[in-house]
């Protein structure tokens, strides 16, 4: 899932983090000998707050600390704190051991050189979507790997559909149309993100990267195109005006609360819409013509491992594979209703549970949002939130707001 743009701190390259205070507190106990330190502890970061997600994370640490003969000492910040408090410790050289980052967060904080190449590292692969590693690169080095990912697709309410005699629409065509003639009274046809950050660029990147445009040229007539519909779907009346202003969880709300006939929203919601009494579908997102794959945000946290040095690296290397490890990756992929990183594993899954087939179909051709633009993606991505509000509120055109989002893209 995606989350607020985070202010990025100056880069800085090449240095090996060996802190003794601040975020890191390390026990140490004589190796005989060489008078080395063995490393007995050490520290994990993320953002896992919430239940069940926040007991898990404790839960599994724990266990991999203790399989690795370490003890972790986990900092849960809030989600907003995390990259200021992990980009502050990056500049003072001052790094958790492991770190648990929203993907497209990865590059600033690999861009300053306190990261350990995995490879470098001898971690093992095998098994993993290649689009799922490819989230972890930075400069074609992989510095983080997932449990499990997210990504979108679109949620239909099932008896609002049938009475209508509506199919879930496969194309843009077929889904102005079914947009359409689902909306009535109170109840909208179709709702999404359009929200002023990354949620909303999130949201808009399939449409955009689904019909060949791509995030280094904003102003093509491709990318004009996707965000044209979408302004369509506004003008028209199928969907509200009202989405600039919508999270995801918004959105979700609007659906359960019957004024959305259809929705764009991500995995992560079907546990919440168990809770309550629909009976929805799930479908891949409609795309430009039948027979195109939907381009799909890759979305998730990585792992990753500071460079701490020696034996540091080697235990939190040893963590992680535990962390990653099959039985842990399915119950993570469970609990938070993620598709798991191992193609056997997410296979499975789908058998397991049908609803998470559209979303275990996207994962092959998913995109990593960072592939093309590396750690100025922020920057980037504000500007198409900001482009999409402004042709969505009517306040410009899908040409005008995207050539001057396209100001926002660094010159090669």
């Amino acid at each position: 899932m995606p989350s607020p743009r985070i202010p990025r701190m100056p880069r800085r390259r090449g240095f090996s983090a060996l802190a003794a205070a601040g975020l890191l507190t390390l026990s140490t106990a004589c190796a005989g000998g060489g008078g080395e330190e063995e490393v007995t502890s050490l520290t994990a970061m993320d953002y896992n707050l919430a239940e069940p997600q926040n007991g898990t994370t404790k839960k599994m640490l724990q266990e991999c600390g203790e399989q690795a003969g370490v003890e972790i000492q986990r900092d849960a910040q809030p989600r907003d704190q995390l990259m200021p408090r992990l980009l502050q410790g990056a500049s003072q050289q001052d790094l958790p051991d492991l770190m648990l980052i929203d993907n497209p967060d990865l590059p600033q904080i690999a861009a300053t050189g306190a990261l350990l190449p995995l490879d470098e590292a001898g971690f093992d692969t095998g098994g993993y979507y290649p689009s799922v590693l490819e989230a972890g690169l930075h400069e074609d080095t992989l510095y983080g790997i997932a449990s499990g990912v997210n990504g979108l697709a679109l949620f239909t309410d099932t008896a609002v559909l049938d009475e209508a005699g509506v199919e879930p629409p496969q194309t843009w065509d077929g889904l102005r149309d079914a947009a359409a003639e689902l909306t009535e009274g109170d109840t909208k046809g179709f709702a999404f993100s359009a929200i002023g950050h990354e949620e909303g660029t999130w949201t808009f990147e399939p449409f955009l990267w689904s019909n060949g445009a791509t995030l280094t040229e904003l102003d093509s007539p491709e990318a004009v195109e996707a965000l044209e519909l979408w302004s369509e779907l506004v003008e028209e009346g199928s969907v509200s005006q009202s989405v600039v202003n919508w999270s995801q969880a918004d959105v979700n709300d609007q659906f359960m609360g019957e004024r959305a006939a259809m929705m764009i929203n991500g995995s992560w919601q079907l546990p919440v819409l168990d809770e309550q009494d629909i009976d929805y579908g799930v479908a891949p997102l409609p795309v430009p013509e039948a027979g195109t794959d939907p381009a799909t945000p890759m979305g998730g946290e990585v792992w990753a491992v500071a460079r701490n040095g020696g034996e540091r690296e080697e235990k939190a290397v040893e963590v992680l594979q535990c962390l990653l490890s099959d039985d842990n990756m399915r119950q993570w992929s469970e609990l938070n209703a993620y598709v798991p990183a191992k193609e056997e594993l997410a296979r499975q899954l789908a058998e397991d549970d049908p609803r998470m087939a559209p979303f275990v179909e996207s994962v092959p051709t998913a995109r990593s949002r960072t592939a093309e633009l590396g750690e100025e993606y922020p920057d980037v991505s504000a500007a198409i939130a900001d482009a999409v509000q402004e042709a969505l509120a009517g306040s410009g055109s899908a040409q005008e707001a995207l050539s001057q989002a396209q100001q926002s893209v660094p010159e090669n």
